[in-house]
């Protein structure tokens, strides 16, 4: 995350330093302009939770004047909220570049919003490998495209997020997915879930059908110049390989905005009809999770299970989405199938939720568990990239400047993997991972520097983060013995 200015050290200068007068007239207009800044990021804040508290108090209310938040200050707190390593655009400006010159900068960009004469610059177009083999296409844009997107943004969850249902995780303040994780966990352990959908829609951030996206919008939004300035980051299109394409489809993916864009829509969609529609149809229990577009529903009855897999295709195709054939299917999952399949010697299905693999497992005592393990694909991505990362730096500097680094890694992995009944899983790549190390050291030059042994001695002199669960299993109340 970019450290905003306001989070510098504010250092006390005494008369006698160096400087003089001029000096410490510098640092009192220094630390006045940082107190300003303070205000400012605070004035703002309590505007966004005005917008906030009027949209949970008036949930049909439509916000007709948005325009005028988008200020010359909020753009420059917008711009301190941006991360700094990320690649430019199709101008190939860098933040640090476009910092140099920040105040002129955001006085020129709000210049033009409030004449209406901004135009969103095409993205540019990377490609990113995906665990199928496949490339994911996505669209990096301009900063000053992205500090817009980030004001966007803020007004726009300040105005849904009381909207939004309890059953949506992706992208939310003060939500993740481990929460998304935790709330399946109570699900099949804690409730009569018999079968699990486990569905996949198709290009999902390819195929969102913009005039469906604005409509979506203007149940919440009436001011036309905010909605118009949506709409021209919808088609600003992409740059790939020299040529622009226009978008007529989609949301810009990889953008500071999609992930709300996508909330909004799947919350009017999915969400909404599922709890409004489908749920007080049924007689058995029924329950959706969603994390962005990924989404598990778990079913007591497999009738309505498949009664509502074929009304989610026509609800979806209504909208222009449609579900991926080789990644959409009805299971049998939970604890009586579990007792059921143990009975006939059978074994059920799994299925994959944020790069976890989950199965019925037993515990100790005997009793069903939800079992969970990294999925395999999101393991060799894991091990692929700490070994291409190995193997490049291992001749740049000597391994004590690179190895906090490498602890950095694995505690980021252990932190987002390292969940009840996945601490085997999580001890693999710590296995795996110190075997690259050991393979990489030994290969700077012709001569090898360690065997094992010597590699464990290193090992004991610097030591790296050993696996451990950082994220156990939720505390529920069994209501099904």
């Amino acid at each position: 995350m970019a450290r905003r200015e306001s989070d510098k050290p504010i250092v006390a200068v005494k008369p006698g330093n160096a400087g003089g007068a001029k000096g410490l007239t510098d640092m009192r207009r220094d630390l006045r302009d940082r107190t300003a800044g303070l205000r400012t990021g605070a004035q703002f804040s309590t505007k966004l939770k005005s917008l906030t508290l009027r949209a949970s108090r008036s949930p049909h209310n439509q916000f007709c004047s948005l325009m005028h938040l988008i200020t010359e200050n909020f753009l420059r707190a917008c711009f301190g909220d941006l991360k700094r390593n990320k690649a430019p655009g199709i101008d190939e400006v860098t933040m640090t570049e476009y910092e140099a010159n920040l105040d002129e900068n955001i006085k020129n960009l709000r210049v033009r919003l409030k004449a209406r004469q901004y135009y969103p610059q095409p993205a540019k177009r990377v490609y990113i490998p995906k665990a199928n083999g496949q490339q994911r296409p996505l669209g990096i844009p301009t900063v000053e495209d992205k500090v817009v997107q980030m004001a966007c943004k803020k007004i726009l969850e300040a105005i849904f997020e009381v909207d939004f249902l309890p059953v949506s995780y992706g992208f939310r303040p003060g939500r993740g997915c481990h929460n998304a994780l935790d709330e399946l966990s109570l699900m099949v352990m804690s409730h009569p879930i018999n079968f699990i959908v486990d569905m996949d829609i198709e290009r999902f951030f390819d195929t969102v059908n913009h005039n469906w996206l604005m409509k979506c919008l203007k149940q919440r939004i009436q001011d036309t110049a905010f909605l118009r300035l949506i709409t021209r980051f919808l088609r600003a299109g992409v740059v790939s390989e020299g040529q622009r394409l226009v978008t007529v489809t989609g949301t810009p993916q990889g953008s500071v905005l999609s992930p709300v864009l996508a909330n909004i829509y799947l919350h009017y969609i999915l969400d909404l009809w599922f709890e409004r529609r489908i749920k007080p149809k049924l007689k058995g229990y029924a329950q959706l999770i969603r994390y962005a577009d990924d989404y598990i529903i778990g079913f007591q009855s497999e009738h309505e299970a498949k009664t509502f897999t074929n009304a989610l295709k026509a609800r979806l195709a209504k909208f222009g989405l449609r579900l991926a054939a080789a990644k959409s299917r009805t299971i049998e999952f939970g604890r009586y199938r579990w007792q059921s399949a143990c009975r006939e010697g059978k074994r059920l299905p799994t299925f994959d939720f944020l790069g976890i693999t989950h199965y019925c497992d037993r515990s100790r005592k005997g009793n069903f568990k939800l079992g969970r393990q990294t999925a395999r694909a999101r393991l060799r991505r894991a091990l692929w990239a700490m070994n291409e990362w190995l193997k490049r730096i291992r001749n740049q500097t000597k391994y004590q400047q690179w190895w906090p680094l490498l602890a950095a890694k694995l505690r980021g992995h252990y932190n987002y993997y390292a969940i009840g009944g996945n601490l085997q899983s999580v001890k693999n790549y710590y296995d795996r991972v110190r075997q690259l190390v050991w393979k990489w050291l030994n290969r700077r030059s012709q001569q090898r520097s360690y065997n094992w042994e010597e590699f464990q001695r290193l090992l004991r002199y610097n030591p790296l983060p050993k696996p451990r669960i950082y994220h156990g299993y939720p505390a529920f109340k069994r209501m099904y013995a």
